[in-house]
């Protein structure tokens, strides 16, 4: 089998994707159930979560709507990918091929191009800060204090997956207005 199966029952070929078959709806109910730090946090955090906070953070600094979208959107592709763990992720160079090109695809989907590097580096600056935050609150341990960077303050806690992955489609919808 060359395809996955998503939410909506389409055949996904996260290798060969196909940009007619990215929908909203697969992304962020995937992404509502996939649990931040591999499931080894004290609560179900998801990805979404994470990504939702990302967004929220982004238009606290006033960023352009664009970077906003790029903040949501950063971990899309692990809705066709799943989620693997940063030390794992460094040494797949053929995964780390084929997300970067979904991630490509799914930013050029939603926003209408992929994220300039400029971009990229604000959206990846604000993902850190939020692995910090969420290390400093759900996980055993603390990794640095870059979660001080963050312009607001977030509370990582348990929220049912259907409301977040409808939270996630509502931001998404507000952002492409």
């Amino acid at each position: 089998m060359s395809y996955i199966t998503t939410f909506s029952g389409l055949h996904f070929d996260p290798v060969e994707p196909d940009e007619g078959y990215i929908r909203i709806e697969d992304i962020a109910h995937a992404l509502s159930l996939i649990c931040r730090g591999n499931g080894h946090t004290r609560i179900f955090y998801s990805v979404a979560q994470h990504s939702i906070a990302c967004a929220k953070e982004a238009e606290a600094r006033g960023l352009p709507r664009e970077t906003v979208l790029g903040a949501l959107l950063h971990d899309a592709s692990e809705a066709y990918l799943s989620d693997v763990t940063r030390p794992v992720k460094k040494g797949l160079q053929y995964y780390l091929e084929v997300e970067d090109r979904l991630q490509a695809l799914i930013w050029q989907h939603f926003i209408g191009r992929n994220l300039t590097e400029g971009e990229k580096k604000e959206v990846f600056e604000i993902d850190d800060a939020m692995l910090s935050m969420e290390f400093h609150q759900i996980m055993p341990e603390d990794i640095g204090e870059d979660y001080k960077l963050l312009t607001r303050s977030f509370a990582c806690r348990y929220k049912e997956p259907a409301k977040v992955a409808e939270e996630f489609e509502e931001i998404l919808s507000r952002l492409k207005k």
